[in-house]
């Protein structure tokens, strides 16, 4: 679509900033104002579509809500008495506070961010400060889908993989909401169902892509796995099951001891040399698993059998298949689920008879890694996505191990048609980080960098980050014995923790891009509570809190020291494949943000939180920041991009690099980088040759390419993990039989989690809640992202206000019958922790278990630049009130989560609703913060955007 030049002087391309889907955009400028934002043609991720979220960038970039100086407070937390510094000031009240903390101990100064898209270098930033304690937002987003792809498959859904939307005829989306790869998926799903392909909804809502579904499956919140497993049943009764890649690609067929009470109990059977091994039917003999292929080796996936050293074995596919005929019959599943047994066998056979008799070819030639030629490439035309629907339970990581194992029956895994790795994935177990080893927080040393990563993969106990007694050495409890696998931390647990002041106090808490006193955290009412509490000297218990945010949040408000942001549309920034990159299945994306529009020309004197950084770092005179001779190693964020460097020839950004950009993803820095993105439109693809786009775990080609850019180590086949053998090392040392360093605390709480829910292969457990709330809270209660809207961000935009300005709470026609309930009544909903009003709308598109409604539309009044008679602060209701932030097991008191990964279990709330006797308009609680002066200034009767 060609733009009139008379509408704007200048055009710019960059990447949106909306949500997470990170778009190529093209943004026109006329006086130094935005007049519009479109997508970007060219754009490899989403090809020039653009939602309602990316085109309403305009109106963030305008908000009455935006901050514009740095802000100090004067009055007590969340009064919103504060006054403005300036910026020399702000920096130095910063970097006193947090050397003073450090110089007690680095773990004194937490630093966790949200959706801030540059991750690797606020890790980076949190490694300079000493700190074992940083983390983002997977805690309560997706981390146990995360860790189960990688520990399955070598990379997951959203930014590690993507449906073959090309060649897909049948695409099943489990717990996904509309607000995550929006672009892309809305692109996919219309070309598949252009060719004649199915999608598949399940879900216990009919909303989103439900909406285009050719089948809705109302699933019983939390019922997911059960449901999953339910169909691998199916697939096994009729054998619609692609042995050969499973006898190939997984570890399916390698052996697992059955020695009860011993150390080897559950891991697998290996040689002298340390090779698992499988049982040869052809010559009735134990072989190294590493022969199949090149042995033309008949592994069995059945049986059971005695080793020369006595042991009994069985293959991980046997006791898998003992457990799907024993425990999940379609009529069992249907029980559990509220899905018709004959639907999920119905469904079961579709997607296997697809997968078996209906597959596709490419006449592509090329070579596997043990050599084998081949003269085209056959795929499987099943894929999948899920999402938070599936991740947000206690039972989240071991639903979304059942996904993957669906994938490796059907073998529909990286291959035409199926679900396809996005490059840097798939990797080697072995290639992805583990958080940082220390033994005490006495390892942590003023003025030293951490040595490593905060965030990976443990592979074993001995990668936990305890003490000599098992406590946990990070603030927020991931990489503990409550929390072992937690690859992206728990942001949610910070506040709490640090209220509680356990395992430790804290000095200082900086909070980037997360509004942790509100719609990211749970149990508000407590989270406010933990944020104004004194000790009985007068003094707050979490002493400093500093805030950096573009808007008037609930987070600033509750903040000591703020500093004001600028907008995407106001900074250099890198979408680095260091981190979560806009990637495509095709080929590795990275792209740029850059300044558009000067904030100081509209009154505003913020600062790009990377610039800040860089002041920030060498004011501290951090390692990374400064020269040998204490000089400054950086002037700006975008002489960082450029220059920095996590290793050698390695940076922000891959493309165009060395001296003269004649290099991609390795070398030199280059001067000119960053202008050499923004000439080809604020983006780097490199698209893979159509012989390497497919089976990449063991693709020779791709893995030789992978390994000359650094995205692997070697070039050994990605062996996929049908069985988790790291998982069976946990719950040996819960049952004390764990032979390495770590071992567990003597908490009987603690062991039996380990023992229980540690299992190498999936099962299917209710939600805790189930035994908590029991039959008095017989609903579940969830919320879901508006297509609109992305978490609290955009809930200031004028432009999207007028879709929604308030929430209700959706409930089942027969559901609302049976309590008495009617269209549009203001009701209770009550859970174990407190209760919140509503209005309810009534809508057959929610399954009768569940009410839900859209997340971070109700408000703080005073808050977000909104007026006092916002409907967001009075009709509008935040159903995070009544989540719980924790659970009683036992005799613990745990933070509430899954008990492998620490995912946050937003979904596993159960309520009861009622009507209320005061039918008024208002919801409750309510809370309210004063605005800025400034703010209040700005408001008008009907807000218009005029370039």
């Amino acid at each position: 679509m060609e733009i009139g030049g008379s509408f704007y002087e200048r055009k710019y391309y960059s990447t949106c900033y909306m949500c997470a889907c990170r778009c190529g955009i093209e943004v026109y400028v006329r006086n130094n104002k935005v007049t519009y934002i479109k997508g970007n043609d060219d754009h490899p991720l989403n090809k020039g579509v653009l939602c309602a979220k990316g085109s309403s960038g305009i109106m963030k970039e305008y908000s009455p809500a935006r901050l514009r100086k740095p802000l100090l407070r004067t009055g007590p937390r969340g009064s919103g008495q504060f006054k403005e510094i300036e910026w020399d000031e702000a920096i130095e009240i910063a970097a006193k506070w947090i050397d003073e903390a450090r110089k007690k101990n680095p773990a004194k100064v937490a630093f966790f961010t949200g959706r801030d898209q540059m991750q690797a270098i606020n890790g980076w930033f949190a490694q300079q400060i000493g700190t074992i304690n940083w983390a983002a937002h997977g805690g309560f987003c997706s981390v146990n889908v995360a860790a189960a792809g990688l520990l399955s498959t070598g990379y997951s859904f959203w930014e590690f993989g993507d449906p073959d939307f090309e060649n897909t005829k049948y695409f099943m989306m489990i717990g996904v909401a509309e607000d995550h790869a929006s672009n892309p998926f809305k692109l996919g799903i219309q070309e598949m169902k252009r060719r004649g392909g199915k999608l598949v909804f399940v879900n216990p809502v009919r909303w989103s892509y439900g909406a285009v579904a050719d089948e809705w499956v109302p699933v019983k919140p939390g019922t997911d796995g059960a449901f999953v497993m339910g169909l691998m049943h199916v697939l096994f009764k009729y054998n619609l099951i692609d042995w050969t890649f499973l006898k190939e690609q997984t570890n399916a067929s390698w052996l697992v001891i059955q020695a009860p009470g011993t150390s080897k109990d559950g891991l697998f059977y290996r040689n002298e040399d340390g090779k698992p091994m499988v049982y040869d039917k052809k010559s009735k003999s134990f072989q190294p698993a590493d022969r199949i292929v090149p042995d033309d080796l008949d592994p069995a996936f059945i049986g059971e059998f005695e080793t020369p050293e006595g042991f009994k074995v069985r293959p991980a596919f046997d006791i898998f298949a003992e457990r799907l005929v024993k425990d999940y019959s379609p009529e069992k599943v249907a029980e559990i689920t509220g899905i018709p047994a004959e639907d999920i066998e119905r469904i079961a056979k579709e997607m296997g008879v697809i997968a078996l008799y209906d597959p596709l070819e490419l006449p592509v030639e090329w070579t596997d890694v043990w050599g084998r030629k081949h003269k085209s490439m056959k795929g499987r035309p099943v894929s999948f996505h899920i999402m938070r629907g599936v991740a947000s339970h206690t039972n989240g990581f071991q639903t979304s191990r059942a996904v993957f194992l669906l994938k490796m029956l059907l073998g529909c895994v990286d291959a035409p048609g199926g679900h396809l790795a996005k490059p840097p994935y798939p990797k080697h177990i072995e290639d992805l980080p583990k958080p940082v080893k220390i033994r005490s927080l006495k390892d942590l040393k003023y003025g030293e960098p951490l040595k490593g990563p905060h965030l990976g993969l443990p592979h074993n106990p001995d990668d936990l980050l305890v003490d000599e007694e098992g406590n946990p050495l990070r603030i927020d409890k991931a990489y503990s014995w409550e929390f072992p696998v937690t690859a992206h931390g728990c942001i949610q647990n910070v506040i709490p923790a640090a209220y509680q002041r356990d395992p430790y106090d804290i000095e200082v808490l900086m909070i980037y891009m997360a509004n942790m006193a509100w719609n990211s955290s749970q149990n508000i009412p407590y989270i406010i509570e933990a944020l104004t509490a004194k000790d009985a000297a007068g003094n707050y218990v979490i002493p400093k809190v500093i805030t950096i945010d573009a808007f008037y949040s609930e987070q600033v408000a509750f903040s000591d020291l703020v500093l004001p942001d600028a907008t995407y549309l106001e900074q250099w920034f890198a979408l680095s494949l260091l981190d979560r990159p806009p990637s495509v299945a095709f080929g590795p994306v990275d792209a740029l943000r850059q300044p558009i529009v000067d904030p100081k020309r509209e009154g505003l004197d913020v600062m790009p939180w990377g610039d800040v950084m860089v002041k920030l770092g060498t004011k501290l005179k951090l390692p990374g920041f400064v020269n040998e001779d204490g000089t400054p190693k950086y002037k700006d964020f975008k002489d960082f991009l450029i220059n920095w460097q996590p290793r050698p020839g390695v940076g922000a950004l891959a493309g165009w690099r060395g001296k003269n950009g004649d290099k991609h993803f390795v070398g030199e820095p280059n001067p000119k980088q960053l202008e050499m993105y923004t000439k080809n439109k604020g983006f780097f693809y490199y698209r893979l040759p159509e012989h390497m786009r497919y089976y990449r775990h063991i693709n020779k080609d791709y893995l030789e390419w992978a390994k000359s850019v650094g995205f692997v180590k070697k070039t050994e086949p990605i062996m996929m993990n049908f069985y988790v053998e790291n998982l069976q090392t946990f719950r040996l040392a819960g049952q004390g039989l764990w032979e390495g360093e770590n071992q567990p605390p003597n908490d009987p709480v603690i062991r039996e989690r380990l023992v229980k829910y540690f299992d190498p292969l999936p099962f299917w457990y209710p939600p805790f809640e189930e035994e908590v709330s029991g039959d008095e809270y017989p609903l579940y209660a969830f919320t879901a992202r508006p297509q609109w809207m992305y978490h609290s961000w955009d809930s200031q935009n004028a432009w999207l206000r007028q879709i929604s300005t308030r929430n209700f709470l959706y409930m089942n026609p027969k559901t609302a019958e049976k309590y008495g309930i009617k269209h549009l009544d203001w009701v209770w909903v009550e859970s174990r922790v407190g209760r919140v009003k509503c209005q309810v709308f009534l809508t057959e598109a929610t399954e009768p278990n569940s009410v839900w409604t859209w997340n971070a539309i109700g408000k703080m009044q005073g808050a977000w630049g909104l007026k006092p008679e916002a409907e967001e602060g009075h009709e509008g209701f935040l159903l995070n009130h009544v989540i719980p932030h924790s659970i009683k097991i036992g005799s613990r008191e745990l933070f509430y989560g899954d008990p492998v990964t620490g995912h946050l279990a937003w979904f596993d709330t159960k309520v009861k609703v009622y009507r209320a006797e005061d039918q008024s308009p208002e919801t409750y609680p309510e809370f309210r913060v004063e605005p800025l002066p400034y703010i209040k200034e700005r408001w008008v009767d009907v807000l218009r955007y005029k370039p």
